[in-house]
């Protein structure tokens, strides 16, 4: 990649507008384990954590936080408890810190100072070992917090601390079975502009998911285009995403949307307007994936910031 970058359901039709929210809806699923933590950021500078049974699609609401959290450098734990996050109010003490977290829950459990925005975050490589993306001067843990027995902790990559949503971003989408497609050609307007960096062609991933009906194996692949960085009064990033069969012929062409990926089941999970969605696929009908049959799990748009203290077992290890 050229540039880093209350439960209601509706069982009707789903009819998706073209306007962007101010709401964004931003999703980590956990690998062995039916859960995600649902990043709610609108305003631009306040963020509530959501936790998701995916296979309930049951959730729970966490605490906010006022600053900026920088999701696309963040990781849920392979069971999808701890959440290792990077943050900042670039102002004193921290100014910004990668935390580890219980979700739906900020408060830290492990806490590391970054003091800038470059770099920041991590992955867990394992259930009891994480990457952490800081310099070798930013690897020290703040004060009073100590690390639990057989965590281990590492730099991230061969120039660990630098960066910005990448490399966290992209290596994590290969990690979730995304494939590269395209590099995508960067073009920067003029100061002012109504989008700062357009792609074209754009940055492109692909991901395959593969259903069995009837004994057969069917698969289709999910597109994601990052079209472009920094639009004014609408997200950070410009996503479009798409379906094609096997054959690679176009079925579903979503538009813009916050965040989408595969259900395990084959299912289409997506976010728009502060909305999340479920799209089962139908596959006697000539397009499985029909937008118009899109299920509404849930409407996070109307919430609003709220003091939240997390309970004593989300302090604990």
């Amino acid at each position: 990649m050229t540039r880093n970058m209350n439960e209601k359901e509706n069982t009707k039709e789903t009819n998706l507008k073209i306007v962007e929210s101010k709401t964004a809806l931003f999703v980590i699923q956990a690998r062995n384990a039916p859960v995600a933590v649902i990043f709610r950021r609108g305003p631009s500078k306040q963020v509530q954590l959501i936790k998701w049974n995916t296979a309930k699609d049951t959730f729970e609401t966490g605490q906010w936080f006022k600053g900026r959290i920088y999701e696309r450098r963040c990781d849920l734990s392979h069971d999808g408890e701890k959440l290792i996050y990077f943050a900042a109010k670039y102002k004193k003490p921290f100014f910004s810190w990668t935390a580890v977290s219980t979700i739906p829950y900020l408060s830290a459990l492990l806490l590391w100072p970054k003091g800038d925005g470059w770099g920041g975050g991590g992955l867990f490589d394992t259930p009891l070992t994480i990457s952490l993306n800081h310099r070798e001067n930013e690897m020290g843990l703040a004060d009073s917090f100590h690390l639990p027995k057989n965590l281990k902790i590492r730099p991230f990559g061969v120039r660990p601390g630098w960066g910005e949503n990448n490399p966290i971003y992209h290596t994590r989408l290969l990690r979730e079975g995304w494939k590269l497609v395209q590099d995508g050609k960067e073009h920067e307007n003029k100061f002012g502009s109504k989008i700062w960096i357009v792609f074209d062609p754009p940055i492109e991933y692909r991901k395959t998911s593969q259903i069995v009906h009837k004994g057969a194996k069917t698969e289709f692949e999910l597109s994601m285009q990052i079209k472009g960085l920094h639009e004014k009064d609408s997200n950070w990033y410009i996503i479009e995403y798409k379906i094609y069969d096997q054959s690679n012929k176009l079925l579903s062409d979503f538009g813009r949307l916050n965040w989408a990926n595969w259900d395990n089941n084959g299912d289409l999970l997506f976010t728009k307007e502060g909305k999340l969605f479920r799209l089962e696929p139908n596959l006697k009908s000539e397009n499985p994936y029909d937008l118009r049959k899109s299920k509404l799990l849930a409407d996070f748009s109307k919430n609003r910031f709220e003091e939240k203290t997390a309970p004593k077992e989300a302090l604990q290890w």
